[in-house]
């Protein structure tokens, strides 16, 4: 089996390693117009210059009333995309792939920015909070109850993937990945605990995947043969009778045959509460079974902290690659200190730090 130092290539991209960089919100948008600034350009470029071998910018919505907050990126215009291509350029100066996380938060967008205010849950109209919408119409606990999408609105809504896919496609980006975890839109159709449709977008396992297999096709077509597509799923919900591992794998497989090309694992987020059993590598039995059942390449994420547990996760071929968050927030170097942990021989050291490499 490879470990986490031997490249992998996915479609036409080879990625020099399997230490990658998760998306994470950093809710840092103050002018509030989606647009990537300074703080988006450290934080993503410091993890390329520190070794990852691809680094995923955070939930980047598809249009306004997509985002989580009003302090978050976007992807929905020209002028956005402009801007992540001078944090493309400079990561894959680095060394690195660089991906973007194509979003839509649904029931959950319209939130107080989780730092920088006092204030948490629904943003007001009169605050700039604006009206949701989802699968169906109920609320996510605590929040403001959505609108159910007609026809005319998931219409717009794929188109919208779409775009953004084909924006940051010519921004440069090598991957484009689709969120649907951690309870967002297209979580909320998949789930049956947020999904109470009886139209063809609702009901069955296949109909309420329906609307990620139309952005799946959708982004796959606007974004090019080249561009890399990944689906970040949660693999279960954590509750009786909602979204789990075996419809995760199932799906996995049916957007494959859509033209995705790689699979995100993680866990929960659509139900408040859920009981999850957190603990290093907790998620990464989801990847194993979702790359067993459905026969396609995965990433493992949650609570991996270690280069050792990271080399294990690959080697053992519970997963193709592992994605830290947490522990590139506290290390954005974290791959260049596996690389000697492990004896990993690398030549991407950046020359400007050659001098803190480690000699023994």
């Amino acid at each position: 089996m490879a470990g986490v130092f031997e490249p992998l290539t996915i479609r036409g991209l080879t990625v020099r390693n399997r230490i990658w960089a998760a998306p994470m919100c950093q809710y840092t948008v103050r002018e509030k117009d989606g647009v990537p600034r300074e703080w988006h350009l450290v934080h993503l470029g410091a993890m390329a210059a520190g070794g990852a071998g691809l680094v995923v910018a955070e939930a980047s919505a598809v249009n306004p009333e997509g985002r989580i907050s009003d302090e978050d990126t976007g992807i929905w215009n020209d002028e956005q995309a402009k801007a992540w291509s001078r944090i493309v350029a400079f990561v894959h100066g680095q060394g690195a792939a660089a991906g973007i996380q194509l979003a839509h938060a649904g029931r959950k967008a319209s939130v107080w920015p989780e730092w920088g205010h006092e204030r948490r849950g629904s943003m007001a109209p009169e605050d700039g909070g604006w009206p949701t919408v989802s699968a169906s119409p109920l609320a996510f606990a605590g929040l403001t109850e959505p609108t159910a999408l007609d026809a005319s609105g998931i219409e717009r809504i794929v188109a919208a993937f779409a775009d953004g896919a084909r924006r940051a496609a010519d921004a440069g980006f090598d991957v484009v990945e689709i969120h649907a975890a951690h309870g967002y839109l297209i979580h909320q159709f998949l789930s049956p605990l947020s999904n109470e449709r009886n139209d063809e977008y609702g009901g069955t396992l296949e109909n309420r995947a329906r609307f990620l297999l139309r952005i799946v096709s959708a982004v796959r077509e606007s974004a090019g043969e080249e561009t890399v597509v990944f689906v970040r799923f949660s693999a279960t919900d954590y509750a009786e009778n909602g979204w789990n591992e075996e419809q995760t794998a199932i799906v996995a497989g049916w957007a494959s045959k859509a033209g995705a090309d790689f699979f995100d694992i993680s866990s929960g987020g659509n139900i408040a509460g859920a009981p999850i059993p957190l603990g290093p590598g907790y998620q990464v039995p989801f990847a194993e079974f979702v790359r067993e059942r459905a026969a396609v390449a995965v990433n493992a994420v949650g609570l991996v902290t270690t280069p050792q547990q990271a080399e294990q996760i690959v080697a053992s071929g519970q997963a193709d690659a592992v994605m830290l968050g947490r522990e590139m927030l506290r290390d954005p170097h974290f791959a260049l200190r596996a690389a000697h942990e492990l004896g990993a021989e690398i030549d991407y050291w950046p020359p400007q730090y050659l001098r803190g490499r480690w000699t023994s």
